[in-house]
């Protein structure tokens, strides 16, 4: 393996995995191994990507590029402050590893991948490829993860799984979640992502998660890292026939933040929630990407994303249905909406259908624009002070994203996550 090959410009990761490979779980296992080894030559040869790939046109990864990372340095057994749980059971990494004991899985068949990647070496299949860098980086160095099957007709409950990235200012992590749902299982999987403030660390999670026939996951992300670190996380479902996928995702932290979501509905009646928020400050860049393959027939899937920016920040939206000849009565909906809170501003909207069925019903859309001053005018007219009225207008465009998510304690996490952002952000915006 070449590490510095002249049209690589991920040399810094290639030397960091050169220098870990031996310690990386499973090195001694030769599948292990192998797809690493492949993750490194696709990088070798193709790079990360930048803004002429026209998947990245929007968001530019020059700053991850020429930060310096490395190993994370906390202690196995350092003590952690954790918020209150959410669920009664909890998986806990720190820095991108599991922590037995923060964590509590009785009643799971869960583990921690590190102890079982040899076991599982062939359910990582999203492998090394050009058209996804950064699950190819993740491939190439994760170290740890949660290995997680549901039994058929299983009704797992709520589990929290809490990601917080330490007071490590330069640590890079890699954590790569698996997760399988048998026929007719049920799950609420409530994610959250943290960091201390001033944290510029790299947090690069990849899940796959497979959905059996007429199984259930309702899956809420909600990532509040530092305004200063990096967050490029990739998510990957199969959903089968009659499953559904209810997935909402909200980014109120980052310098750069990137969801990207590639999820294929490959049974007839399946079913996909693909809805978020971003939550962009001054100087930060937000993006969710999404892509749908309707790969059978009698699916359905929503999307609405919602994305309030303050000062001069960015948000991104890409989102791609693709309705295979074969996925007829297939019934589609995309919006995308954005809120500027400034004239510095900007939103990038790129809503995509791609169909080759004639029996379809797929609609898209997209809109921006500022605050209602006939709104805003009727708010002051009746005594309520400017600042409040503005607030009442942002949380209300973005309660109608909110209230899709049906689980009450997911619900609060993201109701306090905007609470948060808007008691930091809101003056200034």
């Amino acid at each position: 393996m070449n590490v510095d090959a002249p049209n690589s410009n991920a040399a810094a990761f290639l030397h960091r995995y050169a220098g870990l490979a031996d310690r990386l779980p499973g090195a001694r296992l030769d599948a292990v191994r192998a797809l690493r080894e492949r993750a490194a030559e696709t990088l070798t040869a193709a790079g990360l990507p930048s803004r002429r790939v026209e998947a990245w046109r929007y968001t530019d990864l020059t700053p991850v590029l020429r930060a310096e990372f490395r190993e994370a340095l906390t202690a196995v057994d350092e003590a952690v402050e954790l918020p209150a749980p959410r669920a009664d059971r909890r998986a806990v990494f720190v820095d991108g590893r599991f922590r037995a004991d923060l964590s509590s899985l009785d009643g799971l068949d869960a583990s921690a991948l590190a102890e079982v990647v040899g076991d599982v070496a062939d359910r990582l299949n999203t492998v090394a490829s050009a058209s996804q860098p950064l699950v190819t980086l993740n491939t190439l160095l994760f170290e740890d993860g949660l290995v997680l099957d549901v039994p058929a007709g299983a009704e797992a409950g709520r589990l929290e799984l809490l990601s917080v990235v330490s007071g490590d200012t330069a640590a890079t992590v890699h954590p790569r979640h698996l997760i399988r749902l048998a026929r007719g299982a049920r799950l609420v999987l409530v994610e959250t992502a943290l960091s201390p403030e001033g944290a510029r660390h790299l947090h690069n999670p990849v899940f796959e998660i497979e959905v059996a026939e007429d199984a259930v996951i309702t899956h809420v992300r909600v990532q509040r890292e530092a305004a200063s670190a990096y967050h490029l996380a990739h998510l990957a479902v199969r959903v089968a026939e009659g499953g559904t996928y209810d997935g909402f995702v909200l980014n109120a932290g980052g310098r750069i933040s990137r969801s990207e979501t590639h999820l294929a509905l490959l049974g007839p009646k399946a079913t996909a929630h693909l809805n978020g928020a971003q939550l962009v400050a001054d100087g930060q860049l937000a993006d969710t990407t999404t892509a749908l393959d309707h790969a059978a027939p009698n699916c359905a899937s929503r999307q609405t994303v919602k994305t309030v920016l303050a000062g001069r920040s960015r948000g991104v939206f890409q989102g791609k249905i693709l309705v295979r000849r074969e996925a007829q009565k297939t019934d589609g909906y995309q919006m995308n909406q954005a809120l500027l809170l400034s004239e510095e501003a900007e939103i990038s909207s790129k809503p995509q259908l791609e169909i080759y069925a004639d029996d379809v019903k797929c609609s898209h859309g997209a809109t921006a624009g500022a605050l209602d001053e006939d709104s805003l005018f009727y708010l002051r007219s009746r005594g309520i002070p400017a600042d409040t009225a503005r607030a009442m207008l942002v949380r209300a465009f973005l309660q109608e994203a909110v209230e899709i998510v049906g689980d009450e304690p997911a619900r609060e996490a993201l109701d306090e996550a905007v609470a948060a952002w808007w008691d930091r952000h809101g003056e200034a915006a």
